[in-house]
């Protein structure tokens, strides 16, 4: 409604989009809509559990019924205890060893990465963009690209020749613990160039006042970096650590080719449920549990059952950090 000169008012009509809260019931249309989306994508994540547990906890005889298939018609751990018969018993401390190599991978990491991302972020040197620029390229190059370099290069291991003037040849380091550990500290291990970025994002939002107050209190560089800046990087830390540690503990790649016979917990459970193996675990299987009547599902499920167990102390690590990690990602620079 507006006046004219002569002071009569009249009526305008307004064009309004389209829109849902102009027709009736709109809201409950939208909350529908977005709730079964939310759900649909709940599902798609959740499938692959929702399959693997009833196999696992089924008792192997009652594989493949009907009435198995979402909840298990008949309970039974054999499978998990098939694992703890054949992996675990014949390779005692394999778990523990496992989670000692991964501690030890992301500590590496951890302290190397953030050196690299703090001199990245707040120092000034030759050359400065152009390794940022090849830790990108790092990270976004498939490792599979640098396998025959690195291969050949632990193979025929030597240090500016120095290995072949006083010993007369060079150093074999395929298969031995040392090739990862290195991969680590020179930046190579599994996803190390993210977290030097990670750490890098993080230092360039810290305020240069920071350094500079500590530099006028009398603290060098080192002492800056150890006592000021490395304290206020305890969530970006947290949130690295866990990711190392997760990847490490997870890598099968790595370890495969640098050292096979390692005390790798994924690496064994790799060569134990191979597919050439099949007949074999099932026949094993058959004698300790005495089921005759087993199914080809046994296999499936024995090797879920291995996986399951593989990934119990990732869980517990999720559920005691998950909340911490979550606050704490916007800090870390993986977003902006």
């Amino acid at each position: 409604m507006i006046k004219n000169k002569e002071g009569k008012t009249t009526k305008i009509a307004v064009k309004r989009g389209f829109s849902l809260k102009g027709i009736k019931g709109g809201k409950i249309i939208s909350g529908l809509f977005f709730a079964s989306l939310i759900i649909g994508i709940c599902f798609a994540i959740l499938y692959p559990i929702l399959t693997l547990l009833p196999m696992v906890f089924t008792d192997l005889r009652e594989l493949g019924a009907p009435d198995s298939i979402w909840i298990p018609g008949k309970f039974g751990m054999n499978s998990i205890e098939f694992v703890f018969r054949s992996v675990l018993r014949g390779n005692p401390g394999i778990l523990l060893k496992s989670i000692g190599y991964a501690l030890s991978i992301c500590a590496i990491q951890v302290f190397m990465s953030a050196m690299a991302g703090y001199a990245l972020a707040r120092t000034n040197f030759w050359g400065k963009n152009l390794i940022f620029f090849l830790v990108i390229f790092v990270f976004l190059v498939p490792r599979q690209s640098f396998l025959i370099t690195q291969y050949l290069h632990f193979k025929h291991f030597d240090i500016l020749g120095l290995f072949k003037l006083f010993t007369g040849g060079d150093v074999d380091l395929i298969n031995q613990p040392a090739t990862l550990y290195l991969l680590a500290i020179f930046g190579f291990s599994v996803n190390q160039s993210l977290f030097v970025f990670i750490f890098r994002q993080f230092f360039l939002g810290l305020p240069q006042e920071i350094e500079e107050a500590s530099l006028i209190d009398g603290a060098g560089f080192y002492k800056t970096y150890f006592r000021i800046m490395l304290p206020n990087a305890l969530p970006t830390i947290l949130t690295v650590a866990v990711l190392s540690f997760v990847w490490a503990y997870g890598d099968t790649y790595y370890t495969n080719y640098f050292h096979t016979d390692g005390p790798y917990f994924g690496v064994i459970i790799d060569k134990t449920f191979k597919d050439a193996n099949n007949w074999y675990i099932n026949n094993q299987a058959r004698q300790w549990f005495d089921t005759a009547d087993t199914n080809e599902l046994a296999f499936e499920a024995l090797k879920q059952a291995s996986i399951v167990t593989f990934l119990t102390p990732l869980l517990l690590i999720y559920f005691m950090v998950q909340r911490k990690i979550v606050e704490n990602l916007d800090r870390a620079g993986i977003v902006g």
